[in-house]
């Protein structure tokens, strides 16, 4: 029986379960905002609340903690400078899960997991100039036809 058994296997081994969390946990951190089966969305809620947690704290053991969590310093630092500064009046609720259909391929079910108060910008972060020059000629196209 699974009585006391925490957290969902997700049919992985652990140290695969490890890496997962920390990948989407730094993925979440940087772009605010990801797109991932429901069950792994479930699974990356708690630990992203507790990460945000830490960085409120802002002592020289949360950041150890953070960067030996997170193994990124620059997603370390985002929680500690930004993230847990938009988040100082709030006691928990950091993250929201909204279902997003199922995918194509495998019927899976999809959810978009992002922090409340998220910056629309931090999407666009890795995106290259010509890719975002072709999405404002589309914009602009779309606005000449509509005229």
């Amino acid at each position: 029986m699974r009585h006391g058994m925490a957290n969902k296997k997700l049919n992985r081994t652990s140290e695969h379960r490890k890496a997962l969390l920390k990948n989407m946990l730094n993925s979440l951190i940087k772009y605010e905002q990801i797109k991932t089966t429901l069950p792994k969305a479930k699974f990356l809620k708690p630990q992203a609340e507790k990460i945000i947690t830490l960085g409120k704290k802002g002592n020289l053991q949360t950041s150890k903690l953070l960067v030996s969590k997170l193994q990124d310093s620059k997603a370390a630092n985002k929680v500690k400078k930004t993230l847990s500064k938009r988040y100082e009046k709030r006691n928990g609720g950091y993250t929201r899960i909204i279902k997003a259909g199922y995918r194509y391929g495998d019927n899976a079910p999809m959810a978009i997991i992002e922090f409340v108060d998220r910056d629309i910008q931090a999407k666009k972060i890795d995106k290259k100039k010509k890719e975002l020059s072709k999405e404002a000629e589309k914009k602009e196209d779309k606005k000449a036809v509509s005229a």
